[in-house]
């Protein structure tokens, strides 16, 4: 399903009560890779009731058997009180975005810095027990090793975004620049973040006999991430 057929799906789904379809995440951001990467999308009604939730149904299946995330759907109300709650997201989309349906409403709606450190952190130690249970997962499997490194690698930069913008600093659309600038500040080393980057974008593909050396360094990474985040104090 195409971004252009999903947006006409949901005009017939919810018919008067769709107020915005709005395009966000690495598909404008200039680091979305075709057939590999999802589509992030926030729809925006009037109201949820059961009957517009079951006739939006069939549209969500099509949608995610293309590989990509189910809409975040917010109802005008819960859009315009929910920036204390979900602050990486609306960070995103405030400040990069692609309106494919009506008109985004900003009006009012800000990022408040304590929500975005305190989620920054929750996100980051979630993404490291993550990782541990992939890996897990994995064992010494090193196919499935360079499939856990590639797949953690949009939520990480995600993340990384929200640190730079801690420091009052618009972030970088570019991985490999965003990376260099959060691995100089939490202390660690940008490498194996950079050779997955390259690998996800075909440039510079990883050997299999080098997933494993390079998870190791993945993992400690993110565990001298999380202590800076703990320590960071604005």
């Amino acid at each position: 399903m195409k971004l252009d057929e999903l947006v006409r799906q949901l005009q017939l789904a919810y018919a008067d009560a769709l107020r915005s379809v709005v395009l966000f995440g690495s598909a404008v951001a200039g680091e979305h890779r075709p057939n590999k990467s999802d589509y992030n999308v926030l729809v925006i009604v009037d109201a949820l009731p059961l009957d517009r939730l079951r006739a939006v149904a069939a549209v969500s299946r099509a949608w995610a058997e293309d590989g990509n995330p189910p809409p975040m759907t917010f109802t005008a109300r819960e859009w315009k009180g929910s920036g204390d709650i979900f602050p990486m997201e609306y960070a995103d989309i405030l400040e990069r975005h692609r309106v494919l349906f009506g008109t985004l409403p900003v009006d009012g709606i800000r990022v408040n810095p304590a929500d975005l450190r305190l989620q920054v952190e929750h996100q980051t130690m979630g993404k490291l027990l993550q990782l541990r249970q992939a890996i897990m997962g994995a064992g010494g499997d090193t196919a499935l090793q360079l499939d856990v490194l590639e797949k953690s690698l949009s939520t990480l930069m995600v993340i990384f975004r929200g640190i730079v913008r801690l420091h009052g600093q618009v972030p970088s659309q570019d991985y490999e620049a965003l990376t260099l600038s959060v691995a100089e500040r939490a202390g660690f080393s940008p490498e194996p973040f950079v050779r997955v980057i390259r690998h996800a974008r075909g440039t510079e593909k990883l050997p299999r006999d080098k997933a494993s050396a390079i998870l190791e360094e993945y993992l400690a990474a993110m565990e001298r991430l999380v202590t800076y985040l703990d320590e960071f104090r604005g």
